[in-house]
């Protein structure tokens, strides 16, 4: 068993490697192991296309008949860009398949497993890497099990919880390299969104800049109800089709045809008070399969997340420093809850220590 623990762990260090790279597919890792020797490895790009069981039974060739496979995620049993990798294990010979969890894809769940047994294939599964498993797929899991994509909501704050000054906000609050932490965490992302209002105070691009390779461009989201984003902006001149502004029907239609025509997508998402409901939005996304959500907004769009219950998990970046005052914007603000009772809750809280004298909060939202 502590050889299945070690070849099982080498499946996940592959998986890994293709995070970011696999949307909308799970990363996969696997690996053959032959006689006590490792002869096949292999992990999933969405660019490369094979599955991660192929690739390794590819390296491994005739060694893998009678050989184990050890996989991070349970073998797919449909065909789809693919042939069903339960297959591919079963016509090479595999004789026992160990994994660390079930495929939640409906499309899977369990019919790997059981196309393996029905071929006479032992199948183990390891629960205690079942965890570890989900978290490296966290957004594919939720996606699977709500048919929703996972929303994050990320912000830069300072120890009293503010996000900006009343006047000057030129500069960072954090680090470069708690900023290079946000870049890692936008490529694992599908899409990623902001309001009218930090666009046009920063201009910004909101672009993947880790420099790794995605399986798709990183759908860049602008809330904004009345179409007040300026056709010059560094967003819609970068444009490539990979804009989108969630907007209302109340928008000017002129605006609606300029944006257009420089690549923009502009959808409506009605909501009360003649918001954008981002709840309507999330749904528009699932309906596309985009898989995860990070939010990097002001204020007023923070807490409409919180209000509109969208967000699944936090990641506060926070910086030894103080702003004070009254003035001084909040990481969520709007109306906010009137008593100390239906405060917002969060579990399973990690800290990420940034060095020298920064750390993060990891949190989940707690679900009515």
């Amino acid at each position: 068993m502590n050889d299945d623990a070690s070849y099982l762990r080498e499946a996940l260090r592959l998986a890994a490697l293709g995070r970011g790279q696999t949307s909308p597919n799970p990363a996969v890792g696997a690996v053959i192991v032959h006689d006590g020797e490792v002869v096949g490895r292999g992990f999933h790009t969405w660019k490369g296309m094979q599955h991660a069981e192929t690739l390794a039974l590819q390296e491994a060739g005739e060694q893998a008949k009678g050989a184990t496979a050890y996989v991070s995620l349970e073998p797919c049993s449909h065909a789809g860009r693919t042939p069903p990798c339960s297959q591919g294990l079963i016509d090479a010979g595999v004789a026992r398949v160990v994994c660390a969890m079930e495929d939640p894809n409906p499309l899977v769940k369990g019919q790997g497993f059981a196309a393996l047994r029905a071929a006479g294939i032992q199948v183990d599964l390891l629960p205690e890497f079942t965890a570890e498993a989900a978290q490296l797929n966290e957004a594919f899991v939720h996606f699977m099990r709500t048919g929703r994509p996972l929303v994050i909501l990320k912000s830069a704050v300072t120890l009293d919880g503010k996000i900006a000054a009343p006047w000057d906000n030129s500069g960072w609050i954090t680090s470069e390299r708690a900023r290079a932490h946000v870049q890692e965490l936008r490529h694992q992302c599908d899409a990623i969104l902001t309001g009218i209002g930090t666009l046009l105070s920063d201009d910004c691009l909101l672009t993947d800049r880790s420099g790794i390779e995605r399986p798709r461009p990183l759908l860049r989201i602008v809330v904004d109800s009345l179409l007040r984003t300026p056709a010059e902006s560094k967003m819609v001149k970068s444009c490539q089709g990979d804009v989108l502004i969630a907007t209302t029907s109340a928008a000017d239609p002129a605006r609606k045809e300029l944006l257009e025509k420089a690549g923009v997508r502009v959808v409506a998402f009605d909501g009360a008070r003649g918001r954008v409901s981002l709840r309507k939005l999330v749904d528009y996304l699932a309906s596309q399969r985009y898989l995860s959500l990070m939010i990097e907004a002001g204020s007023k769009i923070n807490w409409a997340a919180l209000e509109e219950d969208i967000v699944d998990k936090i990641f506060f970046y926070y910086a030894p420093k103080v702003l004070g005052g009254l003035q001084s914007l909040p990481v969520a603000g709007g109306i906010g809850k009137m008593s100390r009772a239906e405060a917002i809750v969060f579990e399973r809280l990690q800290l990420h220590l940034i060095p020298p004298d920064e750390f993060a909060v990891e949190a989940y939202v707690v679900k009515a």
